[in-house]
């Protein structure tokens, strides 16, 4: 499984409902926050090795009802602290 994030503008006043929306439709989605600044939402999601990103992007995320824009990161690495 390989990780995106996905920054997701929503149209106004509709940002908790399409969060609501993606976390009970989206099996791919890990985890979503609400942000401050030019996006509105921030998703992390799990795409299988071999998956197209746009095409999930285009398909899945930029279809929910009142999102506006979308900006997608896609990761290479995960580093974590250290625990001890």
């Amino acid at each position: 499984m390989r990780a995106i994030f996905v920054m997701v503008k929503c149209e106004m006043g509709q940002a908790y409902r399409v969060a609501r929306e993606m976390a009970d439709t989206i099996a791919e989605l890990s985890e979503m926050h609400s942000t401050s600044g030019q996006y509105d939402l921030l998703g992390k999601f799990y795409l299988e090795p071999d998956q197209d990103i746009g095409l999930f992007v285009v398909e899945k995320v930029q279809s929910v009802p009142g999102v506006k824009d979308t900006y997608t990161l896609q990761t290479f690495n995960a580093f974590s602290g250290g625990r001890g």
